[in-house]
């Protein structure tokens, strides 16, 4: 059987090269928004009405991919997902069907970290709220209580998931900044453990009351879903932030909005939302958080590594049936 491949959406051409020298047949969808899994199924039984199916989806974070899709597409035998995670892809359906799944990690965590760190920041010292400040002519001369912040260097540092990317940011913070690391996970991290003299503490409540800025580093699945909830952010000091770069639903957003908007908290930086694209009511107006449009990987150089790794997925599969980023690692 050609190899067919259907790219959801572009990426970067990177990995599509290397697809179209290996001689595969690819196609590239021109929507420029997310599709619509309505949409997904239209353009597979398209296909497999013309007698001309794709074997292989690459898809996006934004793509749901579940039983539906593999049964009109009987000819799929693998989903390469461009992202890190694997929550939009149901891999137990997959799974019992024979159909690989992979995802793309590489050596671009420091790239999230960097967004991590940047959030932090311009919370810390209010640079967005400053900047818009000026914007609206508001700026009338230098005032020694104008736009006061809080210092960053030799906070403490909660991490809640010590993988790759929260490995990152405890080098970040604690190696730039002198700030106590402490971190929530599964697994003991001696990497930060031995370089950065992190703590491994038992529960997230012991986090929480010893943390001055909170960053999230976990899957969505059940255990995570809404861990940010109303108990979680009344254990939190009152001038501490948090940071969410992992996904959306992870946090209580309209709580979240409640006590940012009541002062319970310092302030919230947020990448990923619980509604993505829609944005809960009332954060955008609220001087203490920072949004920003799901851009933490957003680096040329890590998209173009996902890109490639996407490919050499595929390119693993189709050749030697071996691949190493799959769902069952």
């Amino acid at each position: 059987m050609q190899n067919r491949i259907y790219v959801t959406r572009e990426i970067p051409e990177v990995g599509i090269n290397m697809l179209k020298a290996k001689g595969y047949e690819v196609t590239i969808g021109k929507d420029k928004k997310p599709l619509s899994q309505k949409d997904i199924i239209k353009i597979l039984q398209r296909a497999e009405h013309k007698g001309e199916p794709y074997n292989i989806l690459l898809t996006l974070l934004t793509d749901k991919i579940d039983k539906t899709v593999f049964d009109i597409a009987p000819s799929l035998k693998m989903v390469s997902n461009y992202a890190i995670g694997f929550d939009n892809v149901d891999v137990k359906e997959a799974c019992t069907r024979g159909i690989m799944v992979t995802n793309t990690p590489g050596d671009y965590m420091g790239s999230i970290a960097e967004h991590v760190v940047s959030m932090t920041l311009s919370l810390c010292n209010r640079i967005a709220e400053a900047d818009h400040f000026v914007r609206k002519g508001r700026y009338k001369g230098w005032d020694p209580m104008l736009m006061i912040g809080h210092d960053v260097s030799e906070k403490t540092i909660g991490i809640i998931g010590a993988g790759r990317i929260g490995e990152k940011v405890s080098y970040t913070f604690n190696k730039g900044f002198g700030c106590k690391i402490v971190y929530v996970d599964q697994h003991k991290n001696e990497n930060i453990e031995r370089d950065c003299g992190a703590t491994k503490l038992e529960t997230i409540d012991e986090l929480i009351k010893q943390a001055d800025i909170i960053s999230l580093h976990v899957p969505l699945n059940d255990s995570t879903y809404h861990m940010v909830n109303q108990d979680f952010i009344s254990k939190m000091k009152k001038d501490a932030f948090i940071i969410n770069t992992s996904r959306g639903p992870v946090v209580d957003e309209k709580y979240l909005y409640q006590a940012l908007k009541e002062n319970k908290i310092a302030g919230a930086g947020l990448d990923v939302f619980e509604f993505e694209p829609k944005v809960t009511k009332g954060l955008i107006k609220l001087g203490n958080v920072i949004l920003t449009p799901h851009i933490a990987s957003a680096s040329i150089k890590a998209r173009n590594i996902m890109s490639t790794v996407a490919a050499e997925n595929i390119i693993n599969f189709v050749e030697r049936k071996v691949v190493v980023n799959n769902c069952t690692k």
